[in-house]
C-alpha cells in the first residue's frame, strides 16, 4: 500500500505519515514545500518502521501543482492507494488588511489544489482493478477498497467568525465537497472521508498550558496523535464525515445560529490568544 501525504514535513501531516508507517505498514510518498525537513522525515520513518519512503518537494499553492504532482507519480510508476489532503495554512486577520497574495495562497491550497488532487487520484482509483490478493485483504477488519481519500476540514466550516473568514469558507468548501463525493465514489468502491475537528492541541493558538489541558479534558481540543488515529480508522471504514469530541459534535448546530453580539465580542477578545 502506498500513501501520499501532503504537508508531511511537520504538524498533523507528520503525524499522518508516522501513523500510516507504524500502524498500517504503508509505504509513503511525502509531499511538502519544506525540502530539508521533508527529506529528514522520510529518512527517519524509513529507518524506524522499515517502509519505503519518497520525499517529493512541491509548492502546492501553485496553480498547476496538482497536475504536476499527479503527472510525476505517473512518470515514476507510483500507484497511490491512499491520498491524505492535509497541506494547509492558517492566519488570523481582518480581510481588508490581508494581502491579496495571502488570500490567493489559502484559496489555491485549500480549494483548488484539494479539488484537483481529489479529481485526479480518484479517477485513477475508481479505474483500478484489485488483484485477487488485494480483493481478499482486510484493513483493520474492513474489506479493502480500490482507494481511499481523506480531506481535512474544520469545525470552523460552520462558523461566521471575524478574522478567519477566508479559512472557514475554504473549510466549508472541503466539507461539503467531500461529503457530496462520498455518494458518487462509494458505488465505485472508492472511499472519501472528511474530518472536521475543533481545536487541535498544538501551540498554534498560543494558549497557556493549563488552558490547553482543560480544553483536552473537556474534549473541546484533541491531541494531534489522537486525531490522526481516529481519522485513519474512520477513513478505512469509509465513514463519510467525523467531528471528534462530544461537546464539539453537540455544539455544531448551535454554531450556525451564533448571535451577532457573541461574534462582535469574540472579535475584540480573540487577538490576545494569537501570536
Amino acid at each position: 500500500m502506498l500513501s501520499l501525504v501532503t504537508g508531511a514535513s511537520s504538524g498533523i501531516g507528520l503525524q499522518y505519515a508516522t501513523a500510516l508507517a507504524r500502524d498500517y505498514k504503508s509505504d509513503l510518498l511525502l509531499v511538502s514545500n519544506q525540502q530539508k525537513e521533508l527529506e529528514q522525515v522520510a529518512a527517519d520513518l524509513a529507518s524506524t518502521y522499515g517502509v519505503k519512503t519518497v520525499a517529493h518537494y512541491a509548492d502546492l499553492s501553485l496553480t498547476d501543482a496538482a497536475e504536476n504532482l499527479h503527472a510525476w507519480c505517473k512518470e515514476q510508476g507510483y500507484v497511490v492507494d491512499v491520498l491524505i489532503n492535509n497541506a494547509g495554512v492558517f492566519f488570523f486577520n481582518q480581510f481588508c488588511d490581508t494581502s491579496m497574495k495571502r488570500i490567493e495562497l489559502m484559496l489555491q491550497l485549500h480549494v483548488v489544489t484539494v479539488a484537483k488532487l481529489t479529481r485526479l487520484f480518484a479517477e485513477d482509483m475508481r479505474q483500478r482493478q484489485l488483484t485477487e490478493e488485494e480483493a481478499k485483504m482486510r484493513i483493520r477488519g474492513h474489506k479493502r477498497m480500490r482507494g481511499y481519500i481523506l480531506n481535512m476540514s474544520s469545525m470552523s466550516a460552520w462558523m461566521a467568525m471575524p478574522g478567519i473568514q477566508t479559512y472557514n469558507a475554504t473549510k466549508a468548501f472541503i466539507y461539503n465537497f467531500s461529503k457530496s463525493l462520498w455518494y458518487e465514489l462509494k458505488p465505485q468502491n472508492v472511499g472519501i472521508t472528511v474530518m472536521a475537528p475543533g481545536a487541535v492541541d498544538t501551540e498554534l493558538f498560543g494558549l497557556a498550558p493549563n488552558l490547553r489541558k482543560l480544553a483536552v479534558n473537556l474534549t473541546v481540543a484533541i491531541p494531534p496523535q489522537k486525531l490522526v488515529k481516529r481519522a485513519l480508522r474512520k477513513m478505512f471504514r469509509n465513514r463519510k464525515a467525523d467531528t471528534p469530541g462530544f461537546i464539539n459534535w453537540l455544539s455544531t448546530p448551535i454554531l450556525k445560529h451564533t448571535p451577532d453580539w457573541v461574534l462582535f465580542y469574540a472579535q475584540k477578545k480573540l487577538k490576545q490568544f494569537m501570536h
